[in-house]
């Protein structure tokens, strides 16, 4: 690895943790107060919306001024309806956007198939995305419809979070919150300020943010067309991306407003905007760590949690990275010199842009598959294999390193509910975590919310490998084309939303397929972990003994990365080992 790499990946985690705590804080603020109570002044300024939006949604205030508590299953429903309801708005506004306003490109209205899938992508905060946005969807879709999911999907996942936090803090209680204030405040004083500021900071970059039509460039030296005819002018689309992109980072929502994502230029124009956009993907995931230990008065408990996804993230970003700048051997044996110097970028520069470089390049990668965003600023089916293959994994994990906003921390919590039970088993004794016993209720909450993911990978891997009219949209033979598909189903089934891009996934079997994927890897793992919630907020607080495991230490922070090693590990490596092991193994057998 060179200096240069160390040097930008230094000042990346350096930027991201320092912002750890004071975000961290802003957050805890946020979700432990009532309403029209925000910190930084933004009660004065935002505080009047949120008692109507109450109203609206019938909201009854408790004996405390804050809005009624709910129970676990009142809260899910509630979930589950709202959601319900964004995918019908969504949905529909793409069968219908040819008949509606907000269309100045005239497009037509969305097929069937596709539709169905990105309206369950972008309300499962997904984000997969197979079709060209700027020829696909009109500006009304992209901002009333997609716009709107990237806000309320991300607060439908800090939301569940809060639940399961106040359930592990609390003590006798039934109530672990109210589903429609967390929804409120999380997307009130949290994603939008957060979304206004950076999209400001990407219009002064010159990502493009108007409502014109799309713009027409003369050509200085016309062109010939796929049908022999000259072609004078280049359309540029255009629209009101710098809104859209800055939510969809800070929501590790991915979805791009361009079809090339964050590797086009007026979406991801400058190493600035690079920057501040790939910051963007972890910033509220990390801030979340601290939010946890502040809500759970022990703010070692979430030190230990992002100490925990810290010594995940670092060792698998400076391989992705060192795999990059080693390049393809098989360039390299044509006498091609893969070094970085000051006249070439070295290594695999194949897929990525010119202006990022492969740091920047595989810093990204590593990002968006930690988190669950799913956006791109280069081609992940261009990376080596084994550079390929961390991406992968990272997914294939659950999604819990760092992973999305709220759901992320969720998951990380559900690998920690094992993590104490298996370190009960050892010492034979109950397991505890933060004075609750682990008893068999939490532990079914949690192997489902563990296991769900991995069985909609795997089983759908399995079908498309076995159904015909998968298999013909498969660009790539062997391995490299099962790896196509193992991608596609592990970035649906951890809801991430990132693709190899030679996968032709447009198609009736995909749009199908990956919609019950991520549809399922959403909503089958936020009911059990508001259950296991519930169930945790009406126990009683067991006293520390001398046999209680500290869950703050080194020791812990080791036994939870191994579980989520081990889990990832046991589960994929067969199925890895089909598809980019093997074709690393071919490439250097040649």
């Amino acid at each position: 690895m060179t200096v240069n790499a160390v040097v930008q990946l230094a000042l990346f985690l350096g930027v991201l943790l320092a912002a750890v705590k004071p975000l961290g804080w802003y957050m805890a603020r946020v979700l432990e107060g009532g309403p029209g109570a925000a910190p930084l002044g933004l009660g004065r300024v935002l505080g009047p919306a949120e008692p109507v939006i109450y109203r609206l949604c019938g909201v009854r205030p408790g004996g405390d001024g804050k809005p009624e508590e709910m129970g676990w299953k009142a809260y899910a429903v509630g979930i589950l309806l709202f959601n319900a309801a964004g995918f019908i708005a969504v949905y529909g506004l793409q069968r219908l956007q040819h008949v509606l306003p907000g269309n100045p490109a005239g497009l037509g209205p969305v097929e069937a198939g596709s539709a169905f899938n990105t309206a369950v992508s972008f309300v499962s905060n997904t984000n997969w995305q197979g079709y060209g946005g700027e020829v696909t969807m009109s500006y009304l879709t992209q901002m009333m419809g997609l716009g709107v999911q990237n806000f309320v999907s991300a607060a439908t996942g800090i939301a569940v979070l809060a639940a399961l936090v106040r359930g592990l803090g609390r003590r006798e209680a039934h109530g672990i919150g109210n589903c429609w204030a967390d929804l409120t405040r999380v997307t009130l004083y949290i994603l939008v300020p957060l979304s206004a500021v950076l999209a400001v900071g990407l219009v002064s970059q010159g990502v493009v943010q108007t409502m014109r039509g799309p713009a027409e460039a003369v050509l200085t030296a016309p062109l010939a067309g796929a049908d022999g005819k000259a072609v004078a002018a280049q359309v540029i689309p255009l629209g009101p991306a710098a809104s859209q992109i800055a939510i969809k980072q800070l929501g590790t929502n991915g979805g791009g407003f361009f079809n090339v994502n964050s590797a086009h230029p007026l979406e991801n124009p400058t190493a600035i905007s690079n920057f501040l956009e790939v910051l963007a993907i972890l910033l509220i995931p990390a801030g979340l760590c601290w939010t946890f230990g502040e809500m759970v008065k022990d703010r070692r408990q979430g030190w230990a949690v992002l100490a925990a996804m810290v010594v995940i993230f670092v060792p698998l970003l400076a391989a992705t990275v060192g795999l990059e700048q080693a390049g393809n051997p098989g360039v390299g044996a044509l006498g091609v010199d893969l070094a970085a110097s000051a006249a070439q970028p070295g290594g695999n520069m194949e897929g990525k842009e010119a202006r990022f470089g492969v740091v920047n390049s595989a810093l990204w990668a590593t990002a968006t598959t930690a988190a669950s965003n799913g956006s791109v600023n280069s081609m992940h089916d261009s990376f080596t294999p084994l550079g390929g293959l961390i991406p992968m994994w990272l997914m294939q994990l659950g999604e819990v390193v760092f992973g999305g906003v709220g759901s992320g921390l969720y998951g990380m919590l559900m690998f920690v509910i094992v993590a104490v039970f298996i370190a009960g088993l050892m010492v034979g004794r109950t397991p505890e975590y933060l004075g609750k016993k682990i008893e068999p209720f939490e532990m079914k909450m949690a192997a489902i919310a563990v296991l769900v993911p991995c069985a909609v990978v795997l089983t759908g891997t399995a079908i498309a490998v076995l159904t015909p009219a998968a298999r013909a949209t498969v660009s790539n033979p062997g391995p490299h084309g099962f790896s196509q598909v193992l991608y596609a189903f592990s970035s649906a089934g951890n809801n991430n939303g990132s693709a190899f891009a030679g996968l032709g996934a447009n198609t009736p079997f995909y749009n199908v397929a990956l919609g019950l994927a991520m549809w399922l890897s959403r909503f089958w793992i936020i009911v059990p972990v508001l259950a296991a919630a519930g169930s945790l907020a009406v126990k009683k607080s067991a006293p520390v003994t001398s046999g209680t495991l500290p869950t703050h230490g080194p020791v812990f922070v080791g036994m939870l990365v191994a579980v989520v090693i081990v889990v990832g590990a046991l589960t994929f490596v067969p199925a890895l080992a089909l598809g980019p092991v093997v074709e690393h193994l071919q490439l250097m057998g040649r």
